[in-house]
């Protein structure tokens, strides 16, 4: 039987990385623009947050195969449905993707790694400069995936009223709605 709601500790690494996530996208765009004194304490966060997202989100990956999880209403359109599946499939794979390019990147540029890290990449300045790019692309299309599963999520609340968004929201769930 599939549960009405996502399991607790799912619901809390949801919100969790949507924070740090967040975060870490205007960290990112700071990190660019702002080439004040602050650059090395934006780029030392913008380390060690995401080394923190790779290890929630290898976690959260654990959560989601092993915990069952609600079913998408009944009356959902298939390409709704379809476009759930790939966008959470999306979704996941940037949260994956991000940390890991980045640790690529400061690899094969030879730069410091958040707690002593091995490298995972050759040290090799044209492969640097490839993934920096990948990185900085994925990081905009990251953004654009929340921004539509944010939306999908105000769509399921406001206009369907079905369920979606309390299924995920954090603290007690309130049956009389």
């Amino acid at each position: 039987m599939k549960p009405d709601a996502f399991h607790p500790f799912a619901r809390l690494l949801h919100w969790l990385m949507a924070v740090l996530i967040l975060a870490m996208l205007f960290i990112g765009v700071s990190m660019v623009v702002d080439l004040s004194p602050r650059h090395p304490l934006l780029i030392s966060l913008h380390k060690a947050t995401g080394l923190a997202l790779l290890v929630l989100v290898l976690l959260r990956i654990g959560v989601r195969l092993a915990v069952p999880h609600p079913p998408l209403p009944d009356d959902l359109p298939a390409v709704q449905r379809w476009a759930a599946g790939a966008s959470h499939l999306l979704l996941y794979g940037l949260m994956l993707a991000m940390p890991l390019l980045g640790w690529a990147m400061l690899s094969a540029g030879d730069y410091p790694r958040p707690l002593g890290l091995p490298a995972i990449a050759p040290h090799d300045l044209q492969l640097y400069a490839v993934l920096r790019q990948a990185h900085g692309w994925a990081g905009y299309l990251l953004f654009a995936t929340v921004l539509v599963h944010v939306g999908a999520a105000l769509m399921h609340a406001w206009v369907r009223r079905d369920g979606v968004l309390r299924s995920m929201w954090p603290g007690p769930l309130r049956r009389n709605e």
